[in-house]
C-alpha cells in the first residue's frame, strides 16, 4: 500500500492527525511501513490505546494490506517536546 494513501487514512478518520508515513525497507517493500501520527485525540489514551486509535482508522487495510507497521503516537505537546 502507498505510504502517501496510508497517512490520508489516518488524517481522515483520526482526530485532527497528522501523519507522516515511510517504507523503511524502501519503496518496493509497500507492505511494511513506518508512521509517525501526531493527534490531540491521544491525550490521556495510553500508548496501546493510541496505537488502537491508529489501527482503527486503518481498517481492514490492516489485515489485507499491511504486513507490518511501525508506530510512533503522540500528542501534539509530547512531539513539540520530542522535536527539541
Amino acid at each position: 500500500m502507498n505510504a502517501d494513501d496510508v497517512a490520508e487514512l489516518i488524517e481522515q478518520n483520526l482526530e485532527d492527525a497528522d501523519a507522516t508515513v515511510t517504507h523503511p525497507r524502501g519503496p518496493e517493500d509497500e507492505d511494511h511501513l513506518a508512521a509517525t501520527v501526531v493527534s490531540p485525540g491521544f491525550e490521556g489514551e495510553t500508548l496501546v490505546d493510541q496505537h488502537e486509535m491508529v489501527y482503527d482508522a486503518l481498517g481492514d487495510h490492516m489485515t489485507e494490506d499491511i504486513h507490518a507497521l511501525e508506530l510512533k503516537t503522540y500528542t501534539p505537546e509530547e512531539y513539540a517536546e520530542h522535536e527539541e
